[in-house]
């Protein structure tokens, strides 16, 4: 169908929306990171003005907000994420980025709120199945956040992120058997069965298995993208993950690695790199100049070209030592 000049030139200017959207968000997440709230709200601020209805974004600005200290606009983020769908009143509860709002009528009043909402989603949900997954989640991700933040303190060759490696391998080995056994019994079980979080569960666990897993595996997952149960974008980081496992190159750029001796990230071996955002766009990733920012990378598509031997070479040199 033919464009009209007119319907050409807002359909651009929509994309360019979308894309300083996005950006924009990822440059507040990563103030977060560096747990620099006030800059990190002001980008919220920013990315607002050009739209105000994705849930899980609301939250998150909620979250610098209460960090900063701005108790108000934390709380009218968080109602606003509310009337966009977001609803995971577990993870609100336990949340310590909302600490500062426990102690108000606001919050008992947003909480029940919030309740109320789940209760009627969650109707026909298969309770014990979402309660099991819930849980195993909260052992996947839990000792995860408490890496992190001990590498950012002490450093990634510490004692203390070495003993946390073994506690997140002995956990991952037992949250296999439990996902796995869920897997052959019920199949790939989708949000609407056991809610949105407790179905990424089957993502994450198997997302950290062994390549052997995830291969067994993989084919289970595709088919429940193609039939709405599994997310486009997860599958691409499974994807890149066993591409890497295999010896070949990622697609999508998800897959970040680490210089051992200087700390530097970098992307892992990619293929194509000039058309890495047009795959991504297709299975619902942002760019990756925003992705890697996460991470305090720069992209830069010639520069990775140029650097890609090099990062191959060291790819190679951590596979012959172990």
């Amino acid at each position: 169908m033919k464009i009209t000049l007119v319907t050409a030139l807002l359909l651009c200017a929509f994309t360019v929306s979308a894309q300083d959207y996005k950006s924009i968000v990822a440059t507040a997440d990563q103030h977060y990171n560096n747990k620099e709230y006030n800059e990190s709200v002001a980008r919220y601020q920013e990315a607002f003005k050009l739209n105000k209805t994705r849930g899980s974004d609301l939250y998150n600005a909620a979250c610098s907000a209460a960090l900063s200290g701005n108790k108000k606009l934390a709380f009218e983020w968080l109602n606003l994420a509310l009337k966009n769908g977001w609803t995971n009143v577990r993870h609100l509860k336990s949340d310590s980025d909302l600490n500062s709002l426990h102690n108000t009528k606001k919050w008992n009043k947003l909480v029940a709120a919030m309740q109320k909402e789940v209760d009627k989603v969650e109707a026909n949900y298969d309770k014990p199945l979402q309660e099991e997954l819930l849980a195993i989640y909260e052992d996947d991700q839990g000792v995860r956040r408490v890496f992190v933040e001990t590498q950012k303190q002490f450093g990634p060759k510490s004692p203390q992120s070495d003993s946390l490696i073994r506690i997140m391998k002995y956990k991952d080995s037992v949250n296999l058997v439990k996902v796995k056994a869920i897997l052959d019994k019920h199949g790939w079980v989708g949000a609407d069965k056991v809610g949105g979080q407790a179905n990424q569960t089957l993502f994450l666990v198997i997302q950290h298995a062994d390549l052997a897993t995830q291969q067994q595996y993989l084919p289970m997952m595709r088919e429940a993208v193609k039939s709405k149960k599994a997310s486009g974008s997860d599958l691409a980081l499974l994807e890149d993950r066993i591409a890497l496992r295999e010896g070949r190159k990622q697609l999508y750029g998800s897959q970040i690695g680490r210089d051992n001796d200087t700390g530097q990230f970098y992307v892992l071996p990619l293929e194509d790199p000039d058309n890495v955002d047009k795959r991504r766009a297709e299975v619902g990733l942002g760019p990756i100049a925003d992705y890697v920012k996460r991470w305090n990378l720069e992209w830069d598509v010639e520069a990775y070209k140029k650097q890609l031997p090099e990062i191959e070479a060291l790819e190679n040199k951590k596979k012959q030592k172990h």
